[in-house]
């Protein structure tokens, strides 16, 4: 009578990380997190300050000698422009060289700003020179060359574009990954979904509320680009690295792009180097030339036109990238799978 081996016992499952340690590493991602964004938000604006500020200085050199002592009396807050007489420093702040002027005339010195540049800095050059002038009995007639609209005088409205268009552009670059989007399919997605981003965005905020003036197609051209360019750069980030790539594209518009892009002031005034990364990220640019289009005619637009377009056609280019290496990858699989059949 033969006997059946006795049946041997099940192996203990599969290893899994124990909760404590996941609750301990939820435990310490969140301040973290939280510290970076305090610091990427916070910082920037507790430490705002003229730094270089462009200013112009205007009137014959005897008389304007006496202004750029004081002005440089704030060790580093002022870049001075030097101009022969007020036309030439109307044109330098329409042309988005300095954002303000102090011109010295026979009737007394006369201050030149530019709200629609930012009302911050107008503010900030209104204080800075009346309380000079005062002290030497001087009053100081302020007049403001380009103004910012009516409908948004504190430039609240405009300032608050930049969060929805940056949120956009994420959401957008996220959705076409997780939807599993490739190559042209990808491109065309982020492209169309962008488009229709900047003619909704040009649809409130030129023909609503208003606060955005110029010509409509140019305003809605400059919200399809900045939202293009956040949106490539997530998705082609996404198209390279997976999810990661998305966490990665977030983080650097998001808690990097908004909180530098000067905004609410300008990117002088920011500590440094920060107004200048903000610059080269698609938020900063955006705002820059939305102002150019929306209240100078385009001034000064080339360099952040120049960027957002860098931003979108590398995000592009990397979305068509990672489609190619993807199907090149599943080739070599579908290959392999096939060859012992083949040799069978």
């Amino acid at each position: 009578m033969s006997s059946t081996p006795a049946a041997r016992p099940a192996g203990p499952p599969a290893p899994t990380p124990p909760h404590g340690r996941r609750m301990a590493a939820v435990v310490v991602l969140v301040p973290v997190l939280v510290a970076l964004a305090l610091w990427a938000f916070a910082w920037p604006a507790a430490r705002t300050a003229p730094r270089d500020l462009p200013l112009g200085v205007a009137g014959p050199a005897a008389a304007t000698a006496p202004v750029e002592q004081r002005l440089t009396r704030h060790e580093g807050a002022f870049e001075i422009h030097r101009y022969a007489d007020e036309a030439a420093a109307r044109d330098a702040v329409e042309d988005r060289t300095v954002y303000g002027a102090v011109v010295v005339t026979e009737q007394g010195p006369k201050l030149l700003t530019a709200s629609a540049a930012s009302p911050a800095v107008a503010q900030l050059l209104q204080q800075a020179v009346t309380g000079q002038a005062s002290a030497t009995g001087a009053e100081v007639r302020t007049v403001d060359v380009v103004a910012a609209p009516s409908t948004d005088p504190r430039g609240a409205a405009l300032n608050a574009s930049v969060l929805p268009l940056t949120l956009a552009g994420i959401a957008t670059g996220a959705v076409v990954t997780l939807l599993g989007l490739r190559g042209v399919r990808a491109v065309a997605a982020v492209a169309g979904a962008t488009a229709l981003t900047g003619v909704v965005a040009a649809a409130v905020a030129h023909s609503w509320l208003e606060v955005a003036t110029g010509d409509w197609w140019a305003v809605a051209g400059v919200f399809w680009l900045s939202a293009l360019a956040v949106a490539a750069a997530v998705a082609g980030l996404g198209a390279l690295l997976g999810q990661r790539g998305l966490g990665l594209g977030a983080f650097v518009v998001m808690l990097l792009g908004n909180p530098f892009s000067g905004a609410a002031s300008a990117p002088e005034m920011l500590p440094e180097p920060v107004g200048a990364i903000g610059q080269w990220l698609p938020p900063g640019a955006g705002v820059s030339l939305l102002r150019s289009v929306s209240f100078f005619d385009g001034a000064a637009a080339a360099g952040p036109a120049l960027t957002l377009t860098w931003w979108a056609v590398l995000g592009l280019g990397a979305v068509l990238a990672g489609g190619a290496l993807r199907e090149r990858a599943h080739g070599r699989s579908a290959a392999g799978d096939r060859a012992p059949a083949l040799v069978g």
